[in-house]
């Protein structure tokens, strides 16, 4: 029987093979301990199963290996090993080696964990940044400062005979006061950063000239000075430009001293008395130069003499640290935008007397108050239900001026002919006679409706930002203090309510120019 199916037993036999080999777990079977080698590279190196008689047998052992045993190779393989006792002795390995480097201190945890994290093994990781924390709690500044020291500081680019005096960074600035302390830390780092050009437009190619890196700091002012007088808030934007332009925003005095002393957008323009009647006309002038208040509004005027000098209006007092501070914390008037008051109220209707209805009908009132300021000390004030996109562009002394007779009346400038004509000054210590009067209010005197009357407006110069903001700008915000009505022919004073009056917000205006 057996001669007559060789084939058969043969099967029979590799399948019992097969069968011991893939149960028995501890195949092939383990060296002694005192046979392995004493060099590291040998004790490393996978131990060799006994050697077979039958070479056909090893063949078949090698065959079902390859096709059977392909995920304990692909594990092998990951850890190193060529076998199971390979793997043994590098996991026996790793363990004595774990043992000796322990982590002892926070910063050993900490770089421990972080080698852990980087292999995959967030649970490890996370157990030893919680004893690396527990042991220190600042353990990440440390291993920041020992893997990623802070660089030191560039030097100096010298584009100018005094560059340096202005490109040595200082500690504390007076002109950084006011801001944030991290904004003001970010900003003192740039001291030193030079203008960079713009990187090439392809890789390989040279990059595009920057001329404005090589002019004297001297020059470079100068240009920025321009760029202020010509638009304070284009000279702002400068500072999106690059870190040098940023530097300079912030802390050149020599800048905002201009902007502040100047009539464009500072002090220069602030009147704190009135400089003119209501109806735009120069005061009259007494042989010792005193300005003497309008004939007819007596009552309202000042006899008090008037120091022209921008510089006396804007040199910062104690409050102020900078000019930059002072420029944009001290109240002012804003004449590039018109200030412009929305009024909405609800009030009932009358019902029908002719018919029965079950509700009452009410009325949505909404009407706008517009003011507009001139450096000469004017102002002009509509009240009118038309929305700003209609009014702010024909307010203007032209249009008031040509509308005030009646003519044209069919025009879209005669929206603005019921404009009132006035006056405006600023309460503060600047002012010679009203030195006792609190910094920050705002007194408007404008013709009335009829030319017994003439109105008078107190309103107190506010920001329009949140109050959390520390670095709120003022000038943007009205908000009524007090609201009269002048009798010229009685001598009577009238106040109105100011129960419906909302606050004026300043909106610029690109067509008034500056």
């Amino acid at each position: 029987m057996e001669d007559a199916n060789p084939e058969l037993e043969s099967f029979r036999e590799q399948w019992r093979r097969e069968v011991i080999v893939r149960s028995n777990k501890d195949w092939p079977p383990s060296v002694p301990s005192k046979l392995e080698p004493k060099t590291p590279e040998s004790r490393l190196a996978p131990t060799s199963a006994p050697r077979r008689e039958d070479s056909g047998e090893e063949e078949d052992i090698i065959t079902i290996k390859k096709h059977h045993d392909l995920a304990d190779k692909d594990f092998t393989s990951r850890l190193g090993g060529g076998g199971i006792l390979g793997n043994s002795s590098n996991s026996a390995r790793r363990g004595s080696v774990g043992a000796d480097d322990a982590p002892l201190s926070a910063l050993e945890h900490y770089e421990k964990a972080v080698e852990k994290e980087s292999q995959g093994n967030l649970g490890d990781s996370l157990d030893l940044y919680r004893k690396a924390y527990r042991m220190d709690a600042s353990v990440d500044k440390s291993y920041g400062n020992k893997y990623f020291p802070p660089s030191p500081f560039l030097k100096p680019l010298a584009l100018g005979p005094s560059s340096a005096s202005w490109t040595v960074p200082t500690s504390v600035r007076p002109s950084l006061q006011g801001l944030q302390s991290s904004t003001a830390q970010l900003i003192t780092k740039f001291a030193s950063t030079p203008i960079a050009p713009a990187p090439p437009p392809t890789e390989g190619s040279l990059p595009p000239a920057c001329p404005i890196a090589t002019i004297p700091s001297e020059i470079l002012v100068e240009v920025l000075v321009f760029s202020a007088v010509a638009d304070i808030a284009s000279f702002v934007k400068l500072a999106q430009v690059c870190k040098r332009f940023a530097y300079l925003v912030a802390t050149e005095e020599r800048v905002w001293k201009r902007v502040c002393c100047g009539s464009e957008f500072g002090f220069g323009a602030m009147h704190y008395d009135y400089r003119c009647s209501i109806f735009g006309e120069p005061l009259p002038r007494d042989n010792e130069g005193h300005l003497h208040s309008h004939p007819l509004q007596n009552e309202l005027g000042t006899t008090a003499p008037l120091d022209t000098s921008p510089v006396a209006f804007s040199l910062p007092h104690t409050t102020y640290s900078s000019w930059r501070l002072m420029f944009h914390a001290r109240p002012r008037i804003r004449f590039s935008g018109v200030y412009i008051s929305t009024v909405n109220y609800i009030r009932p209707g009358a019902s029908s007397t002719t018919q029965v209805s079950w509700n009452t009908p009410v009325h949505i009132v909404t009407y706008y108050r517009y003011l507009r300021f001139f450096r000469d000390g004017t102002v002009l004030s509509l009240l009118s239900v038309a929305e700003p996109k209609d009014v702010v562009q024909h307010l203007t002394k032209e249009n008031v001026a040509f509308h005030s007779t009646g003519a044209a009346g069919s025009l879209p400038s005669a929206i603005v002919k019921q404009t009132l004509r006035g006056r405006w000054r600023l309460s503060g210590p600047a002012g010679p006679s009203n030195s006792e009067e609190p910094e920050g209010d705002l007194h408007i005197e404008t013709e009335g409706v009829d030319e017994k009357y003439f109105y008078k407006l107190h309103l107190a110069i506010r920001s329009a930002s949140s109050a959390n903001n520390t670095r709120k700008p003022k000038g943007n915000k009205l908000v009524w203090k007090g609201f009269w009505s002048y009798n010229r022919l009685t001598d009577d004073w009238a106040e109105f309510g100011l129960r419906n009056d909302r606050a004026f917000f300043w909106s610029r205006v690109k067509s008034y120019g500056l």
